[in-house]
């Protein structure tokens, strides 16, 4: 396996997933817990998107084809999507939806485990990461090309999980400050990364070089 891709693809998911800028978030929506409810709560958000994301990347392509959407179209649509999220994270939009998801969450019942929704859906498994997962999936097509796939989407969401148990340490050590640079630096790689699929997608059109 080229090892180019796997360097992508892991930037990529990284970029999109954001496991840093999403820690806080989880902070905020298990403050007061006790660590054992954080765990649970943490292990099952994480194998709810890992199952989400490991379906669309086996069988987004297909869907896509069932309904008449060549790869190409999608890395295009892919790479616009990808770019209006890094244009988020640049200008802090991105944080403040994802703590008005946070919020709605909390508001509509506080005694709801915040695992499926809105960490599970759509903080992590969301519409960016889902487009990730086809577009990488599709550019390394069959079964080993599918294994890296989810294989380096496992790896992110370990981090994510990692980064879940430690939130309070990993906050206080960062800052606001912190969080807010790391951010924008994910935002302009993800920005690099959402034109070349754009450029890729093309390329498949006979459209650039």
């Amino acid at each position: 396996m080229d090892t180019g891709f796997l360097i992508t693809a892991f930037v990529t998911l990284v970029v999109i997933i954001d496991p840093v800028g999403m820690t806080p978030l989880f902070v905020a929506l298990t403050q007061g817990m006790t660590n054992a409810r954080r765990r649970a709560i943490a292990l099952r958000a994480c194998i709810t998107s890992a199952l989400i994301l490991v379906v669309f990347a086996a069988f987004g392509e297909a869907v896509l084809g069932f309904i008449g959407i060549s790869m190409p179209a999608f890395r295009i649509a892919g790479g616009i999507l990808l770019f209006l999220t890094a244009l988020d994270m640049l200008f802090e939009r991105r944080s403040k939806r994802r703590k008005s998801q946070a919020d709605e969450a909390e508001e509509e019942d506080d005694s709801d485990d915040p695992s499926i929704f809105p960490l599970a859906i759509p903080l992590i498994a969301g519409p960016g990461a889902i487009a990730s997962v086809i577009l990488l999936a599709g550019q390394r097509p069959g079964l080993e090309g599918l294994a890296w796939v989810i294989g380096v989407m496992l790896s992110v969401l370990v981090i994510v999980f990692v980064l879940f148990l430690t939130a309070g340490i990993l906050e206080k050590a960062l800052g606001r400050t912190g969080i807010n640079v790391v951010t924008r630096l994910l935002g302009m790689l993800l920005a690099a990364l959402a034109v070349q699929f754009v450029l890729d997608g093309l390329r498949g059109f006979g459209l650039a070089a």
